[in-house]
């Protein structure tokens, strides 16, 4: 019954929720939940049920994220056990959350920096790009595999101006690393992360400050890769000293440079397509672990720019035929 409670969620809601995404009706009667629907949804929400209750026994704690993420993993992935993947651990971050891949492309993702020097996560927000790489950094760092963390991002607005910040250089960049700060704080407590960045262990810098360096064993990170120039992305991936790797995460959807200047990581996924010990990984909304409703943006958003797209192509074929056309 406890693990029936665990699944089942407060007042049902991963009830409700695996109901709504599999299209069918659960009703939850004792320790029986039926389920009603046509037969391949009832069949697709039975999995998810079984699934989720194998994975409750083994003592995580389930969220919306998690039953929505089983909901979206089975469809694609019938035969997937949600328990394997709970094994998979990355690394153990504070509070002892277990931090695991969750969908077979971050699973793919994962694997890659095992094989590859620089790997590439490129993708809509919440596909947890930068959260892996960010975990796989930290325990390379605590099994000694690297001497060091390097973690930098562009210092570019996300379309608004900030003016003049006050306080030192530090302070002024600090809003623009804010979100690498976060997903380290999850992963180390903020006591030992302070002293690990006060003894220069794990280095949080905007991305100008690369210019000049050769990182030898570190794991490098670059976030928001899409607002870097392509002369920025060429100076980051020339640090590259021996026995370094790094990780550039990005979305493509999301560039924040002036609209004449050229993202750096489109070109360079462009042309390290094949290069050896490179791995480029794209991410899609069938990846997103954020909160359930991310994705539906994403794709919300991804059908409003094709139809624009297609809305300019229509535009321009018109206008080549001339006013004697349709």
């Amino acid at each position: 019954m406890d693990r029936l409670r665990e699944l089942a969620g407060e007042l049902g809601k991963n009830l409700q929720l695996i109901g709504r995404v599999s299209g069918t009706r659960l009703v939850q009667r004792g320790a029986q939940v039926r389920v009603l629907g046509e037969p391949e949804a009832v069949d697709h929400a039975s999995r998810v049920l079984n699934e989720l209750y194998a994975l409750a026994g083994t003592g995580v704690a389930l969220t919306t994220a998690d039953v929505d993420q089983a909901a979206r993993l089975l469809r694609s992935e019938p035969d997937a056990s949600l328990v394997e993947y709970h094994q998979d651990v990355i690394l153990t971050g504070v509070r002892k959350k277990n931090i695991v891949p969750r969908t077979p492309r971050q699973r793919t993702y994962v694997r890659a920096f095992q094989q590859n020097d620089i790997v590439f996560g490129v993708g809509p927000a919440g596909t947890g790009k930068t959260y892996l790489a960010m975990a796989v950094a930290v325990a390379a760092l605590l099994k000694d595999q690297v001497r060091r963390i390097v973690l930098c991002r562009p210092a570019v607005e996300a379309g608004e101006k900030l003016g003049y910040l006050p306080g030192d250089l530090a302070e002024k960049v600090n809003p623009y690393l804010r979100p690498l700060y976060d997903a380290l704080y999850d992963m180390v407590d903020e006591e030992r992360a302070a002293r690990l960045i006060q003894r220069g262990v794990i280095e949080v810098a905007p991305l100008a400050f690369m210019r000049g360096r050769t990182l030898n064993g570190s794991f490098i990170i670059l976030d928001e890769a899409q607002n870097a120039t392509p002369e920025q992305m060429k100076m980051f991936l020339t640090r590259l000293g021996n026995e370094s790797r790094a990780a550039v995460t990005g979305d493509l959807t999301q560039v924040d440079l002036p609209r004449h200047q050229r993202s750096g990581l489109v070109e360079a996924v462009r042309i390290l397509e094949g290069v050896d010990r490179i791995a480029i990984i794209r991410f899609t909304d069938q990846d997103v672990v954020r909160h359930p409703l991310v994705s539906e943006i994403v794709r919300a958003y991804d059908r409003a720019g094709a139809e624009e797209e297609a809305q300019r192509r229509r535009e321009r074929g018109g206008g080549a035929r001339g006013d004697g056309g349709p």
